[in-house]
């Protein structure tokens, strides 16, 4: 349901509808939890979002921000919902190189105590 004369909706049915979140009660959900924010406000879920509104959702364990260009209240195809919003997330930084596990030979016993230095100074403690 979009038209010209819809100037604002409410947050939970349009994190709902671009989907950001699967269902419409876990963005209300997410709302009372302090995970959505409208311009920089925490967003109970009956809050209204304009166009041009930023809205920042924590999703997945990181944060992603959002600018409204269109309302909608129904959820739609994924195509047509990309364009209900610009997205502004920055990149996620490089993953760091880690080493890989370091196993010792089954049966060689309990590492000594020069061992676990030369083990903790491979992991790099």
């Amino acid at each position: 349901m979009t038209g010209p004369a819809m100037t604002s909706v409410r947050v939970d049915a349009w994190a709902w509808a671009v989907r950001l979140y699967k269902t419409r009660s876990a963005a209300s959900d997410a709302c009372k939890a302090g995970h959505l924010k409208v311009n920089g406000d925490r967003a109970k879920p009956s809050q209204q979002v304009k166009v041009g509104d930023e809205v920042r959702a924590f999703v997945g364990g990181s944060e992603k921000i959002y600018i409204a260009r269109r309302l909608i209240v129904k959820r739609v195809g994924a195509a047509i919902a990309a364009e209900c919003f610009e997205d502004l997330t920055p990149p996620p930084p490089p993953k760091a190189e880690t080493p890989s596990d370091i196993t010792r030979e089954r049966g060689s016993g309990r590492p000594t105590k020069r061992d676990r230095r030369l083990l903790d100074q491979l992991r790099g403690h």
